[in-house]
């Protein structure tokens, strides 16, 4: 279904010497640009989750160039701290599986060049080709594998991945596996409810949209998954910003300037294709992270380039402060408005007719 890319197996997403993770041409092109406009306004900006242009949005749960160098990633972060990336309450069991089935299913549809699924009743087995693997397992028995099903299945999938229950009309934070947390602690969310995980982020109860957002969630239906996309900015190429790791890289924060805003500053964009579980009727919220520094966005998509500077450039002080990029804001913006010509752009995301092209 998708282009094959040519899969890096190793690249450095926390520094041990030096960071060498790197985007292709195509992996800046083909990344869900999160800028429809000049000014950027928070929003629930929710679509259909149907399959869209030939990048990001074509398949189910995309994968990329970075697939097994995010994987290994992800193992070695879950090896180095224990039980602060994966959590689970003991009652989600089910929802553990629906999710399993959900990605399993997605990734051999998508890709059967690089995964397939074989089913026997309850007997399946699962091949994963990228990573080397070939599993069998009984379908709703823990026993039959060697960790928790939403475990096996999220360490080989790109992006976070956290459940929400149902309950009294509202959704709380059931299981999460989370190794590319940007300024949160899922131990900390584990269990909170909608409006208190959700609390720190500006103006969204005065404008409405939270409450707006949990009554849309709470009537989603399974097989119907919608999806949006959110941003931030963040310094080097560092998947994981939680608060555990704050020591590790809030740093990084004083270290940018003008001169090197370009190769330091990376655009963060996250996408969010949420899906109602048949079984369990919980709600999977995955967080799917792109990388792209300031300086690939230039030489690779010079219009999005331009259109993020517009964007920083009229971008509220509240959000500047609560996306955690107010130190070097102005720098990021003084970078990007070397390369910006004024030129009008069109309005409307790159996967939508009429919506903005990356530019040659």
């Amino acid at each position: 279904m998708t282009s094959n890319p040519t899969f890096k197996s190793h690249e450095t997403y926390t520094p041990e010497g030096e960071f060498d993770y790197v985007n292709s041409r195509e992996s800046v092109r083909r990344s869900p640009f999160p800028f429809p406009d000049d000014e950027y306004m928070y929003s629930m900006n929710l679509e259909p989750h149907v399959p869209a242009g030939e990048g990001a949005l074509k398949a189910g749960f995309d994968i990329d160039e970075h697939y097994i160098s995010e994987c290994r990633h992800r193992a070695q972060m879950i090896s180095d701290m224990p039980g602060v990336h994966y959590a689970a309450l003991p009652h989600m069991l089910e929802a553990q599986w629906d999710l399993l089935e959900l990605i399993f299913e997605s990734y051999a549809r998508d890709y059967p060049e690089h995964f397939t699924l074989t089913k026997n009743g309850n007997e399946w087995r699962w091949e994963n080709r990228l990573l080397g693997l070939d599993d069998t397992f009984t379908f709703g028995d823990p026993a039959t594998l060697d960790m928790d099903p939403m475990e096996y299945a999220t360490r080989q999938a790109q992006g976070e991945f956290i459940v929400l229950e149902e309950k009294d009309n509202d959704l709380i934070i059931g299981a999460g596996m989370a190794t590319e947390r940007a300024d949160y602690s899922l131990r900390f969310n584990l269990g909170m409810h909608f409006f208190e995980f959700h609390g720190p982020v500006p103006k969204l109860h005065e404008m409405g949209i939270l409450d707006r957002a949990l009554k849309f969630l709470l009537r989603m239906k399974p097989g119907h998954p919608v999806r949006r996309v959110n941003w931030s900015l963040t310094v080097n190429p560092r998947l994981e910003t939680s608060v555990e790791t704050l020591p590790d890289w809030a740093p990084d924060r004083a270290t940018v300037t003008k001169e090197n805003a370009g190769e330091s500053v990376y655009l963060r964009i996250v996408l969010q294709p949420l899906h109602r579980l048949p079984r369990s009727n919980a709600i999977v919220f995955p967080v799917r992270t792109y990388l792209i520094s300031l300086a690939e966005l230039v030489e690779h998509s010079p219009n999005w380039a331009k259109r993020m500077h517009r964007a920083l450039a009229t971008l509220d002080h509240e959000l500047v402060d609560y996306k955690g990029f107010h130190r070097y804001h102005d720098m990021a913006v003084a970078y990007l408005a070397q390369f910006d010509d004024g030129a009008e752009l069109d309005n409307g995301y790159p996967w939508l007719e009429g919506g903005i092209q990356p530019g040659e």
